[in-house]
């Protein structure tokens, strides 16, 4: 894959990171709280749900990062399937919860994946 891609798959990478962070870690907090548009006792009450979801955006993470790391067809192969994942989760995402999901999950995903695609 070229240079383009790859900055553009850690980049998604590093989204998912902040995500993950967010999710498990500031969920409670004023800051957490602020992001996703929450009061206290609605972030006290689903905090493990949230740390769940944080822990599924680790595994996105995990999945791109591989893919950075394999190179190759493996590295290829890899980075369109959890791309792909993060899109399906973005769209899925917009459908359910928030229309900023897609600018925020599923373009800079897209964006990535047409690069991987146009770097073969």
């Amino acid at each position: 894959m070229n240079i383009v891609a790859n900055v553009l798959i850690g980049l998604v990478a590093l989204l998912h990171v902040y995500f993950l962070v967010l999710e498990m870690f500031l969920w409670k907090t004023p800051r957490g709280r602020a992001i996703f548009g929450t009061d206290a006792e609605f972030a006290e009450r689903s905090a493990a749900l949230a740390a769940n979801q944080g822990l599924y955006n680790g595994f996105l993470v995990a999945g791109l990062v591989w893919g950075l790391i394999a190179g190759g067809s493996i590295g290829y192969q890899v980075s369109v399937f959890f791309l792909l994942c993060v899109i399906v989760a973005g769209v899925f995402g917009t459908a359910t919860v928030s229309r900023r999901i897609l600018y925020v999950q599923a373009v800079p995903a897209t964006l990535a994946l047409i690069a991987v695609f146009m770097s073969q």
